[in-house]
């Protein structure tokens, strides 16, 4: 497989929130281990998530606590009739609330 290109169906901010769908008190460190890129990206995307509404950042003492929003659309025209909620029911995450 050395010198394939490999792609996926998801993004890097769908794959990141998944991981915080499924685990809402991971570490930054831990959602880019489980994502596959560096904590620097995931930090990024997480703030992109946080800016546009899809995740709420709180802090639990010296945690970050990251809760997915329910309800929010795709942003993408073609699928801005669904909702992110519907990705998460594909794999088994429920949606919060």
């Amino acid at each position: 497989m050395t010198g394939e290109r490999r792609w996926t169906f998801l993004t890097n901010h769908g794959h990141v929130l998944l991981a915080v769908a499924g685990a809402p008190d991971l570490r930054v460190a831990e959602i880019a281990a489980q994502v596959g890129i560096s904590p620097r990206a995931a930090l990024a995307i997480l703030r992109d998530l946080e800016d546009d509404g899809y995740v709420l950042r709180t802090r639990v003492g010296r945690r970050t606590h990251y809760a997915v929003q329910p309800h929010r659309p795709f942003r993408h025209p073609a699928t801005e009739t669904h909702e992110v909620d519907e990705l998460l029911a594909i794999f088994g995450r429920p949606p919060p609330g």
